[in-house]
C-alpha cells in the first residue's frame, strides 16, 4: 500500500512538473498548430495529474464526505482533461503534417 502511495506521489510530481514546462512552451510558442499541440500535450499531464489525485483521495486515506467529493471532482475533471488532451492531440498532429503531405511530390 506504502509502495502504490510513492508511485502516485511521483506521477503526480513528475506531471506537475511537466506541466509547468509544457505551459511555458506552449506561451511562448508563435506558431498556432504547434501552440495546439503543446496545449494538448498540457491537458493530458493535467488529466494524469488530476486522475492520481482523485485515487490518492478516494483510496488512501481516512474517508470523510468531503474527501469523496473532492476526489469525485478531480477525479471528472481529470478524465474530461485526459479525454480533450488525446482528442486535440490527434487533430493537431493531423493538421501539423498536412502542410508536409501537400509540398511532396
Amino acid at each position: 500500500m506504502l509502495t502504490i502511495q510513492v508511485i502516485l506521489l511521483c506521477i503526480i510530481v513528475f506531471t506537475v512538473a511537466l506541466s509547468i514546462g509544457l505551459s511555458i512552451r506552449m506561451r511562448r510558442e508563435l506558431d498556432p498548430g504547434k501552440r495546439g499541440l503543446y496545449n494538448s500535450r498540457l491537458n493530458i499531464s493535467m488529466g494524469i495529474m488530476l486522475i492520481s489525485i482523485a485515487v490518492s483521495q478516494l483510496f488512501f486515506f481516512n474517508d470523510s464526505n468531503l474527501r469523496r467529493v473532492f476526489g469525485t471532482v478531480c477525479l471528472l475533471l481529470g478524465l474530461f482533461n485526459l479525454f480533450a488532451g488525446i482528442r486535440n492531440h490527434g487533430i493537431y498532429t493531423r493538421l501539423l503534417e498536412q502542410p508536409k503531405k501537400q509540398h511532396q511530390p
